[in-house]
């Protein structure tokens, strides 16, 4: 019942403000973006459901907005929820990215739920995001945490960004790490102002010690980009491995044609999770050695809406704790046709 009175409240108080009105304040924002998808056996989709489904890919409601408290110095908020009124799910809301910052001189800090700065790493690397063929279906560190501070730096000798998100201790009591991730890019991730974009990060958060490098590229109509990490478990050393993809992106008269590879060799990602003989054979696996491809293409029928189709292969084999015979995960075949609308 309070869930029920407190997701009608949510809705009310953003359905009564008109966009004129909120067009010197605060801005409200959203997203539709559902999916028919047929899967081999659901190791990949959003909903973990085999068969031809209807996915979900993170449909959400946002308001945003900032305030000049000084000539130096801008108030800035954000309050973002994940939608699930379209699919079965009792939870209406889920939170995503929620703070409460400032703005300066000496860059922008920012208090609450966000992207760890590991995750925003990647730029716009990963080719098929928010989808059933994202990065966290083969690596870890694909992740948002509340309880945190996360800093943006202003552009260091004009060339480069230092970041960095801190987690509260006290908040993660069951931890015994000091959660944290760091990062250094440089270029424009959009490939707009620059034709290059470049990262290192690394992570600590979520039971992983990870790092990453990434790499994008424009030379006139093609895109190209690469990723490299290495992830290994805190509680399990055995479990550790490099983990790569390499994209490509070509505009042909507005379609984005787009191809991705993937090769894990270190078995943190949810196509693995989801199809391991057990939990202990996740937490536990040694010689993983996994493929992904997926293909496709996207159109903008207008400003605000997007069509999308892709196929992705997922095939791969694992030990348990470097002993036994290799086991062969089960292949999975996804193809979906999806829709997005953006308001």
């Amino acid at each position: 019942m309070k869930r029920s009175f407190l997701s009608l409240a949510v809705i009310s108080v953003v359905s009564s403000c008109s966009f004129s009105a909120l067009a010197d304040g605060p801005e409200v924002y959203g997203r539709l973006d559902f999916s028919i998808t047929h899967s081999d056996n659901g190791s990949t989709t959003q909903n973990k459901k085999s068969g031809t489904v209807i996915e979900n890919n993170f449909s959400k409601l946002g308001l945003k907005g900032s305030e000049q408290l000084t000539n130096d110095i801008e108030l800035l908020y954000k309050m973002e929820v994940q939608v699930h009124s379209a699919t079965d799910n009792d939870d209406v809301f889920t939170p995503r990215n929620t703070y409460l910052g400032i703005k300066s001189n000496l860059g922008t800090a920012l208090v609450g739920r966000n992207d760890t700065v590991f995750k925003t790493s990647k730029g716009k690397a990963e080719t098929f995001a928010l989808t059933n063929a994202a990065y966290n279906r083969m690596i870890a560190g694909q992740v948002r945490r509340g309880d945190g501070f996360t800093y943006y730096s202003p552009k260091v000798f004009g060339a480069f960004n230092v970041n960095a998100t801190y987690l509260m201790d006290d908040n993660y009591e069951d931890n015994d790490e000091t959660q944290y991730a760091l990062s250094l890019v440089a270029g424009d991730k959009k490939l707009k102002k620059t034709n290059y974009y470049l990262s290192a990060a690394y992570n600590t958060v979520g039971g992983v010690d990870a790092y990453r490098a990434v790499a994008q590229v424009k030379v006139a109509q093609l895109k190209l980009a690469g990723l490299f990490q290495n992830t290994q478990s805190q509680s399990y050393s055995d479990k550790e491995g490099d983990s790569y993809f390499l994209a490509a992106v070509y505009n042909l008269n507005g379609v984005n044609l787009k191809a991705e590879y993937g090769k894990d060799k270190a078995g943190f990602g949810k196509y693995f999770k989801n199809s391991a003989a057990s939990s202990n054979d996740y937490k536990q696996a040694t010689d993983v050695d996994i493929d992904s491809l997926v293909v496709g293409a996207d159109y903008k029928l207008s400003k605000t809406t997007t069509v999308y189709a892709h196929y992705a292969k997922y095939s791969g084999e694992y030990r348990v704790a470097n002993a036994g015979p290799v086991i062969k995960l089960a292949d999975d075949n996804v193809a979906s046709i999806s829709i997005r609308y953006d308001f």
